[in-house]
């Protein structure tokens, strides 16, 4: 089999026959994409390894199969294949997103393999966090299994959580589209927040920042069932903010996220307006869909798919912030913003916990154009990028 462009963390740790992890019980946090570039799962490799004892798995939100859907908790449950606890860090409580100190007791490591997709509100960062700050008060080391961000690692894009608006989908102050790798941002979250914690980084070999995921060779596996390719991962850092709203963000079709609507919303209207924006780098194509679960079940919306042209100039951010104000000015009183508890928060909209503050909502209502609010994430961006720097891996 012809060796991958780029090996990940998972693929170097095997390669050396996890000599590493030799006489230790561990634990590991994945899910069904956390495979090696042959497609075996670190947790088949780990129970197969010599001298490794894979004592306890820990699945983030969809759970460790990843079968579960967006909002779902998911249950501890008993691994029917490897005999041993399987620990859910998204049950129906936000205490359920931590490893309980039980979980990690009689683990000598744990072992975080989680595929992102480079947006700040896709939550397995989060739950990478989440288990560093546990293992502190369990004084249990922990290994990073790193993995390219497949949107690159060049591109950062969006606003930055602002004091009092942290949650699951913004748990520390970094931009939309971070630009970083789940290491990278594990040694930020590590220093930062002034983690005292053993941990270590097993670093990719041959990613460099400007790639995307299709130019590493290596497969692509869906880390959630709305995740379905690439081209959902490409719009996702934008499309995820339609979870604020009303609209359906096209779950319950083969291309959630890509597609958007409602139905009250004219499709060609819809798309003359984002057409009209001149938003770089895409084509908005009127559509109608009828989702099969989720938003609208079983009835007819009208909407837009999105078909990124050029994903170089294209800011996914930028584009469902105009996408926004369109279906806004399109569905007058038919649009609203989700009201209903939002990743256990219940006191502050849902847009503005993706946004990370009410500022957009608020620019948005008074009718500023997405240029303008635009303009007020420039700093945001450069700060960042600044700031992250030191903790680059690549």
């Amino acid at each position: 089999m012809r060796v991958p462009r780029v090996q990940t963390g998972l693929d170097l740790l095997a390669r050396d026959g996890f000599s590493a992890l030799r006489g230790l019980r561990v634990g590991l946090v994945s899910n069904p994409a956390g495979v090696d570039s042959r497609l075996r799962h670190a947790a088949d490799l780990l129970d197969q390894a010599p001298n490794v004892r894979l004592a306890a798995l820990f699945g983030p939100e969809h759970g460790f199969g990843g079968e579960a859907q967006d909002l779902i908790g998911v249950h501890d449950a008993v691994h029917p294949r490897y005999a041993c606890p399987v620990f859910s860090l998204y049950g129906n409580s936000v205490e359920s997103l931590r490893p309980r100190p039980e979980s990690l007791r009689g683990l000598d490591a744990l072992i975080i393999d989680l595929p992102d997709i480079g947006s700040r509100y896709y939550t397995f960062q989060a739950t990478m966090l989440f288990c560093l700050e546990a293992a502190v008060d369990a004084d249990l080391p922990v290994v990073v299994l790193d993995r390219p961000n497949p949107l690159n690692g060049v591109t950062v894009e969006g606003p930055t959580i602002q004091p009092g608006y942290e949650s699951f989908v913004g748990a520390h102050p970094i931009p939309t589209r971070h630009g970083l790798t789940l290491g990278e941002l594990a040694r930020l979250y590590v220093e930062e927040r002034e983690l005292k914690v053993a941990m270590h980084v097993v670093r990719c070999e041959g990613w460099s920042r400007g790639l995307y995921f299709d130019e590493t060779s290596l497969p692509w596996v869906m880390p959630s069932p709305n995740m379905p390719t690439l081209d959902t991962a490409i719009v996702y850092p934008g499309q995820c903010l339609i979870e604020g709203t009303n609209v359906s963000e096209g779950r319950g079709t083969t291309r959630p996220f890509e597609l958007c609507g409602a139905p009250w919303a004219s499709p060609n209207r819809l798309a003359d307006r984002l057409r009209s924006a001149g938003v770089p780098g895409v084509t908005f194509r009127p559509v109608t869909f009828r989702p099969t679960f989720h938003k609208y079940e079983g009835q007819v919306c009208g909407g837009v798919q999105l078909h990124v042209t050029d994903r170089q100039s294209f800011r996914p951010v930028r584009t469902s912030l105009a996408l926004l104000a369109a279906l806004r000015a399109d569905g007058g009183d038919h649009f609203r913003w989700r009201s209903e508890p939002y990743e256990f928060v219940a006191d502050k909209p849902a847009i503005d916990l993706l946004f990370g503050g009410s500022r957009e909502r608020l620019a948005l209502q008074a009718g500023l154009t997405d240029e303008q609010i635009v303009r007020r994430w420039a700093e945001d961006e450069a700060a960042f990028k600044a700031r992250r720097e030191r903790f680059l891996l690549y």
